[in-house]
């Protein structure tokens, strides 16, 4: 069996690997460090079919001031962020017959997350990506997690980490956000995105549905689809 990690030099990355490796998988990391940028179109044409994909790259800005947010700073989020997902969508769409695709988001996707906005916008993009094109890549299921805040290297690059200990807020190890990433993968579901909390189990989050029309006769549901 076959799969691939990217961002898979990280400490979220790493973690997914073993855990992967330890189901049987052969496993390629593809980071900046091996080579690899999610946001290259190119790179991902180079990109053939696998059993199970992890779309994992991410990045945060550590900017809580949109006002002095540099612009080369939010774009290059959106594009690890964002373009990374939906390249990786786009090109396993074309190559893969089946096969699984998780894609890790944040809790920052459900919910505001005031520390970093740019970063819990591009989140609730991929919240947003994967419930919504899941239904037209089947039979490949598509699947996401939604981590809090994991203790990784990510905060020491930030400065976030005493932010955290002084609050004692509690953080994620990445084998507990690899195993959710695990659950995912084997879940039957597709269009999932499963908060990953610490003390609690990893479970699909239940979207509440947004108010519909009321008029008389009519039933609220999804447009049809093409």
């Amino acid at each position: 069996m076959k799969a691939f990690v990217t961002g898979g030099e990280g400490g979220l990355g790493r973690a997914m690997r073993a855990r992967l490796e330890r189901e049987g998988y052969e496993v390629d990391s593809l980071d900046l460090v091996t080579g690899f940028d999610v946001t290259d179109p190119a790179a991902w044409e180079r990109i053939g079919p696998v059993d199970l994909a992890v779309l994992n790259a991410g990045i945060l800005t550590a900017s809580t001031d949109v006002a002095s947010l540099a612009v080369d700073e939010y774009r290059r989020a959106v594009a690890v962020n964002v373009d990374g997902i939906v390249l990786g969508v786009r090109r396993l769409a074309q190559v893969m017959d089946g096969g699984t695709i998780v894609a890790t988001a944040s809790l920052a996707g459900l919910v505001a997350m005031p520390l970093d906005p740019v970063y819990s916008l591009t989140k609730h993009a991929v919240v947003g990506f994967v419930r919504s094109v899941a239904p037209r890549i089947a039979p490949i299921r598509l699947n996401a997690i939604c981590p809090g805040i994991a203790d990784t290297a990510m905060l020491d690059m930030h400065d976030q980490r005493a932010l955290f200990a002084d609050a004692g807020f509690p953080l994620l190890a990445p084998d507990e956000v690899a195993e959710a990433m695990w659950l995912a993968a084997t879940s039957d579901g597709t269009g999932e995105c499963w908060f990953v909390q610490p003390g609690r189990e990893p479970a699909p989050f239940r979207f509440p549905n947004a108010p519909g029309p009321r008029r008389s006769g009519e039933t609220v549901g999804l447009p049809p689809l093409p």
